[in-house]
């Protein structure tokens, strides 16, 4: 299946520039809102914020929680430089 796109970057980053479909929930918040992640379980998760940091954070604890996580290397940065390029850069 298509893997899920979870970006663990604030509201208004968010807000700013997101990958398509994706489920916003800021890294703080995983803990108090891994009930929402249970909607992704069985779907392979890229985790992604800014410039790929947050994401491994994000990853380990989906990863801990028995979900299949990965993190987008270089965040939403890289890929607006490598992938789409008209995505707004910040």
């Amino acid at each position: 299946s298509r893997p899920a796109l979870l970006d663990v970057r604030f509201p208004h980053e968010h807000e700013y520039v997101a990958l398509p479909d994706s489920v916003l929930i800021p890294l703080p918040e995983l803990d108090e809102r891994a009930d929402e992640l249970e909607a992704l379980r069985g779907r392979p998760v890229v985790v992604y914020c800014h410039h790929g940091v947050r994401s491994l954070d994000g990853t380990a604890y989906l990863m801990s929680r028995g979900l299949e996580a990965v993190s987008l290397r270089g965040g939403i940065d890289l890929y607006s430089i490598q992938v789409d390029p008209s995505l707004p850069r910040y």
